[in-house]
């Protein structure tokens, strides 16, 4: 590593113009851990924590005289996950097996995909900061069986194995090497989680090993079309993490470079803790893997009519209804992006606009709002999803009517809001209970708007003398005035025109 490289930090000595005559190149392999009940060449449980080593079988174990066979479900999601990224479906794909020792693996080889992946030549779209967007390649998913874990921090004198994870279906999606900076690495992860998690086939957590990142990463000179030495990285727990491990080495790398020095092929480890990748192994080739034929499983045959059923089972996918939204319901970009982060809340969205008695664009950015900060706010508060959340979308929607009508104020429903939750009655009920029906009537709010300038004769001279901000004195003194039942915004258009001396 290079002397000018800050310990520990990933900043550079070097100059930025230096930096960023470097281009880098990144290419990710991520391995998504899928929901099917039984592994995947057996019939033994998938689920995630259960205690060490209860999730097995002979077959996962690797006993003398066992067979696998294929898990329907593992197919029938690794092609709505090609589908989904726009990959060619291979109708006639092969397994074959990946030898190495290591103590996690029983069987000392992983049953995968080599030279014909069932998905192949697709491609994702990744939205930019700057709102434009960005086609990323797939090269490849294919199908494989997870290893199992080994643990080295419980025992101070032995490595633990929990085969728990062993044989776990798992998909592998390989990028093209088109990603240029760790920030598109990051918007790739983010997009490629959105997507599994809205087919329904991966949990989407890193931090229980359900979506896992390897990145391979190498930089050249700007204008240069021969790619550099590719640096694989491994362990990275979080999306943030591959975005800072990818950052520390491209420095690297480019620090190693000007210094004379020659980036070597090898596998690194990304240290979360001092901030830097550290060395692991040379890299492996396809060669070192012996990789021959699955002799015990027969080719998967897949046919135009089952392709065509699962792609007509495709739900719209989060980019697509992000932009559906701010067309159809005319809510911002950013409103757009928040609402569809789970299809969850999505579909929350969808069914409480539904319901709205008057269509418009007033009435959905109320329940956006509502939902960006009182839902999503108790959704985080009691962890629980919006499936468990106890306001139903029908009454959230009656809610948000009241207030685009102008029948209660955004105080008020805030307040009203915080009984929905537990309360059965509905938001009209609740305003009448508690007295909290606005007054739109402007001959009854002009009166009050009135008696308050009379009263204050001296504020009112500071406010035309340039001290506009005293008009928040007025509105309160107006609402305190009429009991908090005026409409604010009347309240304010009233107040405007008679302190400006217009009209």
């Amino acid at each position: 590593m290079s002397d000018t490289l800050t310990e520990n930090s990933g900043a550079s000595l070097l100059s930025q113009e230096v930096i960023d005559s470097y281009e880098p190149v990144i290419g990710l392999e991520v391995h998504a851990q899928l929901l099917t009940n039984s592994k995947a060449f057996s019939r033994a449980a998938s689920e995630f924590g259960p205690a060490p080593n209860t999730n097995t079988d002979p077959v996962v174990l690797g006993h003398p005289g066992t067979l696998p066979t294929v898990n329907r479900g593992l197919v029938e999601m690794i092609v709505r996950m090609g589908l989904a990224t726009n990959c060619s479906i291979c109708k006639f794909s092969m397994f074959s097996r990946k030898n190495y020792f290591y103590p996690d693996l029983p069987k000392g080889y992983q049953i995968s995909q080599f030279e014909d992946p069932i998905c192949h030549d697709g491609w994702i779209e990744i939205e930019m900061p700057d709102g434009s967007s960005k086609r990323i390649g797939i090269t490849r998913i294919h199908m494989e069986e997870d290893s199992g874990k080994s643990i080295h921090d419980l025992d101070p004198s032995a490595s633990l194995v929990d085969l728990n994870r062993s044989g776990a279906s798992l998909i592998e999606i390989v990028s093209e090497p088109e990603i240029r900076s760790s920030e598109e690495a990051y918007l790739y992860l983010t997009q490629i989680k959105s997507i599994v998690t809205w087919l329904g086939i991966c949990s989407g957590n890193m931090e229980d090993g359900a979506l896992r990142c390897d990145a391979n990463v190498s930089v050249r000179k700007r204008g240069n079309e021969k790619f550099g030495t590719k640096i694989e990285v491994k362990n990275m727990n979080s999306f943030r993490g591959v975005e800072k491990a990818i950052e520390y080495e491209i420095l690297r790398q480019v620090e190693l470079i000007e210094s004379g020095g020659t980036v070597v092929q090898e596998t690194m480890l990304w240290d979360a803790n001092l901030r830097q990748t550290c060395p692991l192994r040379s890299k492996e080739m396809a060669h070192d893997y012996r990789y021959f034929p699955e002799p015990d499983l027969p080719p998967v045959a897949i046919t135009d009519e089952q392709i065509e059923r699962i792609r007509n089972e495709l739900p719209e996918l989060a980019i697509a209804r992000k932009k559906r939204f701010v067309e159809e319901y005319g809510i911002p970009a950013y409103d757009a992006g928040v609402l569809t982060d789970s299809r969850g809340t999505a579909d929350y969205f969808e069914q409480a606009t539904a319901k709205v008695l008057t269509k418009g664009g007033d009435r959905y950015k109320t329940i956006s709002n509502l939902m960006m900060t009182e839902v999503l706010r108790e959704l985080s508060e009691r962890k629980i999803s919006i499936a468990e959340f106890p306001i139903q979308p029908e009454r959230l929607a009656s809610l948000a009517e009241l207030f685009a009508s102008d029948t209660i104020s955004s105080k008020n429903m805030k307040d009203i809001f915080a009984e929905m939750l537990t309360s059965d009655k509905s938001p009209k009920e609740i305003s009448e209970d508690k007295g909290f029906v606005q007054v739109s009537d402007e001959s009854f709010i002009e009166e009050a708007v009135d008696a308050v300038i009379a009263e204050n004769q001296d504020i009112v001279e500071r406010y035309r003398d340039g001290k506009t901000n005293l008009l928040g004195f007025f509105v309160g003194q107006t609402m305190q005035r009429t009991k908090g039942k005026a409409n604010p915004k009347i309240v304010n258009q009233l107040l405007r025109k008679k302190l400006d001396g217009v009209g």
